[in-house]
């Protein structure tokens, strides 16, 4: 029964999102009313909400009828892990991605705009609706019946019952990810709205803000979930499942950076589209089966239907940005070292970091059919490659916030205490230990980035006046974030030490001052699974620290083992601990101890900088009428990435 309310669910849906993309088009070309388009949109995000709530009340009621319940559900899985179950696997996972995209059509929809940029804006929209309504009715049905009706099921796969991160990560990655449609509708709608498209960019803005805040916080909560539940004691292997993520996120900040420089309505629209289409591929490369990963589903019939997809929609934006009239050339040429200068500097090594990722991910999946055999990019490339990069970006962003001052001397000035420190952090780091090279300049470049902020915001509160608008600051608070990971990856990557050691009963292995003694192993059996743990006595500088226990779980339904690591973490460092294996007599254990330093400023620094992102979009001022959004107003002065334009 519900299968079959499921399924209608889905064929309304796809009717209705097709029915909704015609209202839109029609509104666009005649000047119709908006009402009847407006409520297909919300009846398509209902068709969307009543799928997700019909295979969520499967779950909870174990109706194994239901083949997605069979694969995915089970009687013995905690209450909070049959309702993340919903997307632990791909049919599922496509409703709930349904859901958030029709809440931001919905959002999108009530919204008054200009009328042709709104309505063509919708109509893509509702396109991209459409096509993934059609995606999960034929190609990945959830609510298709199984027979023989099995009595019970084997769960979600067992690193997906690990930690509570699971609930949250997806959801946010997937508001970060599909926010991105909406600027990607504007850049596509521009052109064809006339005149009614020329402001595009100051409209895409806000909701990229709230997109890009979305898909920091997913990022970061990928990693962390990475670094407690996978036993491997990293937070992020290139893998490339992660690079899917990072990608839109790079071209995302580039377009953000970007709209602070006047003109430029190219770069604008080319970012906008590349940041919706790298969500596409990541789309591809997670659903289609093309790579091996954690992260990935695999096995999956979407590969042809998403790629064909995916080149469609790369077809029609190199056309409709393109159909754009040149700009004016610039009244004068601005000076070499100018604010927007570097903004633009900015961007160009962002798209630079983005490509350079790209080809380290899909190359293995061009090359592996041409040579026969299997291939792969490794750490080590990007580590060449992507982190220098990276470093000369976090260099340019400590420069630029300087240079918002006209007077050039003036500006130059105010960058000497900030290299100052950063010289200073690098001498100071380089005679107390060896990070190496990598590390020292993440530091140094951390440090002069960090200083100036602390200056640019003593200066902003000295400044006279009552009003210091939020915007004006969220810059500055995404930036600090954004520095305080770059300390984070350096000292836990430069600074991070590991031992491995099979253990009996009472004796102790040692990495610097830390230490653990093995106490006793213990084995547990139950409810189709078994569980060995060790207890380990942790002693840290010296001193006793609370026992700990990692384990490990096998599972029988799935025939799978999963490492379940047990974390210390301090205010400077975690101590990381992992049962790698045990005799069958229990009187030996083989351990990994992990010290590693610096790595909550990874957690914090992602948190700092989603609420920048955050913090900037609420700032922004609302558009109320569709005349005055379109009216030229003066542009405010910018000011961080989280500035009006």
């Amino acid at each position: 029964m519900l299968g079959d309310l499921g399924t209608a669910g889905l064929a309304a849906g796809l009717a209705c999102a097709t029915l909704t993309a015609l209202l839109w088009l029609r509104v666009a070309l005649f000047g119709a009313a908006v009402r009847t388009a407006r409520r297909g949109t919300f009846v398509s995000l209902a068709a969307a909400v009543l799928a997700c709530a019909l295979l969520e009340t499967a779950l909870l009621r174990h109706d194994f009828s239901v083949r997605f319940v069979a694969e995915n559900g089970g009687r013995d899985v905690p209450l909070y892990y049959t309702l993340t179950s919903l997307w632990s696997a791909l049919d599922g996972s496509l409703l709930l991605w349904l859901v958030v995209l029709g809440g931001y059509a919905a959002l999108l929809a009530r919204r008054a705009y200009p009328p042709r940029l709104h309505a063509y804006a919708m109509v893509v929209v509702s396109v991209v609706m459409m096509f993934f309504f059609a995606l999960s009715t034929f190609a990945a049905n959830p609510f298709r019946a199984v027979s023989p009706v099995p009595a019970d099921g084997p769960g979600p796969n067992p690193l997906l019952q690990q930690h509570p991160a699971m609930g949250v990560h997806p959801p946010l990655l997937y508001a970060g990810y599909l926010g991105l449609v909406v600027p990607f509708a504007f850049a596509l709608a521009a052109p064809l709205a006339g005149r009614d498209g020329a402001r595009w960019v100051r409209l895409a803005r806000p909701w990229a803000l709230v997109a890009w805040a979305a898909l920091t916080g997913g990022i970061g909560m990928g990693a962390w979930w990475s670094y407690a539940v996978l036993g491997w004691g990293g937070y992020w292997a290139w893998d490339p499942v992660e690079n899917a993520s990072l990608l839109p996120w790079l071209t995302a900040t580039a377009f953000l950076h970007t709209t602070l420089v006047r003109g430029r309505v190219a770069w604008h629209g080319a970012l906008a589209c590349a940041s919706f289409l790298l969500v596409l591929l990541g789309t591809f490369l997670t659903r289609s089966g093309a790579v091996a990963s954690v992260h990935a589903f695999t096995d999956s019939p979407l590969g042809p239907m998403l790629l064909g997809f995916v080149l469609l929609a790369v077809v029609v934006s190199a056309v409709l940005t393109g159909r754009r009239a040149p700009e004016p050339a610039p009244a004068g040429r601005p000076p070499a070292l100018s604010r927007a200068t570097l903004v633009l500097v900015h961007g160009v090594l962002l798209v630079t970091i983005a490509a350079v990722v790209l080809i380290g991910t899909v190359l293995p999946l061009l090359t592996t059919p041409l040579t026969g055999s299997a291939s792969s990019v490794g750490p080590a490339y990007y580590q060449r490659t992507a982190v220098p990069l990276a470093v000369v970006v976090l260099l340019v962003m400590g420069v630029t916030p300087a240079l918002r001052v006209r007077d050039r001397s003036a500006a130059l000035s105010r960058l000497v205490v900030p290299a100052g420190a950063g010289l200073g952090t690098v001498a100071l780091v380089g005679l107390l230990s060896r990070p190496g090279p990598a590390a020292l300049t993440a530091f140094g470049a951390a440090g002069f980035v960090l200083t100036g902020l602390a200056g640019d915001l003593a200066h902003r509160l000295r400044r006279p006046g009552p009003h210091r608008p939020p915007a004006r600051l969220a810059g500055l608070v995404a930036h600090a974030g954004l520095a305080l990971v770059a300390v984070g990856v350096a000292g836990s990557s430069a600074y991070g030490r590991d031992a491995e050691r099979t253990l009996r009963v009472g004796e102790t292995l040692r990495v610097g001052d830390v230490a653990v003694r093995l106490v006793e192993v213990d084995r547990t059996r139950g409810n189709g699974s078994m569980a060995v743990r060790a207890r380990l006595a942790l002693t840290a500088s010296g001193r006793p620290a609370p026992t700990i226990t990692p384990a490990l779980r096998y599972q029988a339904a799935r025939d799978t083992a999963v490492t379940v690591p047990a974390i210390d973490t301090g205010p400077l460092r975690d101590t990381y601990v992992t049962l790698l294996a045990v005799a069958e007599d229990s009187g030996t254990a083989t351990v990994r101890l992990a010290v590693n330093p610096l790595v909550g400023l990874i957690w914090a620094g992602g948190a700092l900088a989603a609420a920048g992102g955050l913090l900037a979009a609420a700032a922004r001022p609302r558009t109320r009428t569709a005349a005055r959004t379109d009216r030229p107003r003066p542009a405010p002065v910018a000011a961080g990435p989280g500035a009006a334009t």
